[in-house]
C-alpha cells in the first residue's frame, strides 16, 4: 500500500493589488485571504490547501513584492521570491490585466527566471471575452504557460486549479518495507567489532574476524536482507588516530571508510562497550556529524560491561556514559549489544526502522512557523550590538530534503534579518524545540540561512 503525503507547494507572486489573495481564496475554496482595494494589505505569508482538483496541493499567499515604498524594492523582490523559489514546487506570477504589464512586472519576471522552479503567468482581471485581448501584452514576458482568469468573477479559476493539479509532481512515500534500500556503514576504531557484528546479522563468517586490530582494509559491501527490507551493510576498516597511522595503506584505508560514511544512508558508530567512548571514538562521531549523516550508536560487547549487575542497571549505565562522551549526537538512538553472544542484535533493526520512520514526518510549512515564532516569542534571542536581535521572517523544509533519498535530510531554511545575531546556544535551542514536535530521531537537523539585504548595502 502507497500514501500520497500532501508536500504539493504552490508559491502565489506579484506586485501588490493583482489580485493574489483573491486568486488565493478561490483556490482554497473559501475565505482566507485579506482582500482589499488598498496596495500592501497581505503582509505575512498565508497557507491553505487546495482539493478543488485531486490530488490536493498547499497554497502559499505571498505579501505584494514592492508593497512598502520606504523599503529597497530590490531587496523586497530578492526575499519575497526567494521564498516562493525555495518553498515552491510551482510559482503562479499573478500580473492584472487592466493596468497591463508594469517595470515591477518585468523586474520579478526577470528574477524568476533565473529559478529552476516551473512559472505559470496568470492575467487576472480579465472580467469580459472581450478583455482577452489584453493578455496579448504579456507575451513579451516569455513564460509559455499563460491563464486569463478573474477571481473576482470566478472565470478560469477551475480550469486553473486542474492544470496546477496535474503539472505537480506526485510525490509518493510508501508505506511497506519491501523494495527499499538501505545503505548502513559501520564505522569505529579497530577491534571494536564492526565485522563481528556483520557475521552474526548474516550468522555467517563473510567477513574476516580477528583479534588483531585492522584485519579489514577496504570498505567491504555485504548485501542482506532482513524483513522485507534490502540492506547493504558496509564493512569498513578501522579508523585510527592520524598519527597512529604507520603505512600508506592505512591511510587509503581511512580515506575509503570517509568516503563510506558520505554515501552511507546510515552510520552506526560502533563503540567497545566495555572500555566506553573513547578520543577517537568522539573523532569518527565528528566525521559522522559533519558528514551529516543520519547515525546509531551501537555499543557493542555489552556481555563484558558490568557483567555481574542487573541488566536493567546496565542498561541505563552504559546509554549516561555514551550520551556523556558523545553529547554533540544527541539525536543517535543507542543499541547496547553482544555480537559475539547475540545478545539484542535484532534492536539494531529497530533503531534502523525509528530513524527511517521518523524521517518521513516532516513538519508542514504552517507548524514550523507557528512553531519556531512561538518559540522566539517564549525566549526571545539576546540582543546584539546596538540592541539589534535576530528576526525570523519565515522557515520553510528545504525542497531537496524531500526528494529521492531513503533517509530524507532534516534541512530547515531560515529567511532572517542577520545570521550571526543568532548565538549557537540559541541554534541548539530552536532544534530542539523542532525536535520536541518531531523528533527526527537519528538525523541531524541543518539550518540553512537566506538573509535580507540590508538597505544601507543597497
Amino acid at each position: 500500500m502507497q500514501s500520497l503525503q500532501n508536500n504539493r507547494t504552490v508559491a502565489i507572486v506579484g506586485r501588490p493589488n493583482v489580485g493574489k489573495s483573491a486568486i488565493f481564496n478561490k483556490l482554497a475554496g473559501k475565505r482566507i485571504s485579506i482582500v482589499h482595494d488598498e496596495p500592501g494589505v497581505t503582509r505575512d505569508r498565508i497557507t491553505a490547501s487546495c482539493e478543488l482538483f485531486p490530488p490536493s496541493f498547499n497554497l502559499i499567499d505571498t505579501g505584494g513584492i514592492g508593497s512598502n515604498p520606504d523599503d529597497s524594492f530590490n531587496s523586497i523582490i530578492q526575499q519575497e521570491v526567494d521564498i516562493a523559489m525555495e518553498a515552491a514546487d510551482l510559482i503562479l506570477f499573478v500580473v492584472d490585466a487592466v493596468d497591463g504589464l508594469t517595470p515591477v512586472d518585468q523586474e520579478i519576471s526577470s528574477y524568476l527566471r533565473k529559478s529552476e522552479t516551473p512559472i505559470f503567468l496568470i492575467v487576472n482581471k480579465v472580467d469580459e471575452h472581450k478583455k482577452i485581448g489584453l493578455i496579448d501584452e504579456f507575451s513579451s514576458l516569455g513564460f509559455d504557460q499563460t491563464f486569463a482568469t478573474s477571481a473576482a468573477h470566478n472565470i478560469g479559476i477551475n480550469e486553473l486549479a486542474q492544470n496546477v493539479s496535474s503539472s505537480l509532481p506526485e510525490k509518493i512515500i510508501s508505506t511497506e518495507t519491501n523494495n527499499q534500500k538501505l545503505k548502513i556503514a559501520l564505522v569505529g576504531r579497530p577491534n571494536v567489532g564492526k565485522s563481528s557484528i556483520i557475521n552474526s546479522l548474516l550468522n555467517d563468517s563473510r567477513t574476516i574476524v580477528s583479534d588483531i586490530a585492522g584485519t579489514t582494509r577496504d570498505a567491504v559491501d555485504v548485501p542482506f536482507s532482513h524483513g522485507g527490507i534490502d540492506y547493504t551493510l558496509i564493512d569498513t576498516a578501522g579508523l585510527r588516530s592520524r598519527n597512529k597511522q604507520r603505512t600508506s595503506v592505512e591511510v587509503f584505508s581511512g580515506m575509503r571508510t570517509k568516503s563510506s560514511i558520505r554515501r552511507a544512508d546510515i552510520c552506526a558508530l560502533v563503540v567497545d562497550s566495555a572500555q566506553g567512548p573513547t578520543s577517537q571514538d568522539r573523532k569518527i562521531a565528528n566525521l559522522i556529524s559533519d558528514a551529516g549523516c543520519p547515525c546509531l550508536i551501537i555499543g557493542n560487547k555489552f556481555d563484558l560491561y558490568h557483567p555481574t549487575a542487573a541488566k536493567s542497571d546496565r542498561l541505563e549505565s552504559i546509554t549516561e556514559d555514551i550520551t556523556e562522551q558523545l553529547f554533540f549526537l544527541p539525536y543517535a538512538p543507542i543499541v547496547a549489544m553482544s555480537a559475539k553472544t547475540g545478545e539484542s542484535v535484532s534492536r539494531l533493526f529497530f533503531a534502523i526502522e525509528q530513524i527511517r520512520k521518523s524521517s518521513w514526518l516532516p513538519l508542514n510549512t504552517g507548524s514550523l512557523n507557528r512553531l519556531l515564532h512561538d518559540s522566539l516569542q517564549s525566549h526571545p534571542p539576546p540582543s546584539g550590538k546596538a540592541g539589534k536581535r535576530f528576526k525570523l521572517l519565515y522557515a520553510t523544509m528545504s525542497k531537496s530534503s524531500e526528494h529521492y533519498k531513503a533517509i530524507p535530510e532534516a534541512n530547515f531554511i531560515l529567511f532572517c534579518n542577520k545570521k550571526n545575531l543568532l548565538p549557537n546556544s540559541y541554534e541548539r535551542y530552536l532544534e530542539n524545540k523542532i525536535r520536541e514536535k518531531s523528533p527526527y530521531t537519528g538525523v541531524p537537523i541543518k539550518f540553512i540561512y537566506r538573509e535580507r539585504e540590508s538597505r544601507k548595502k543597497k
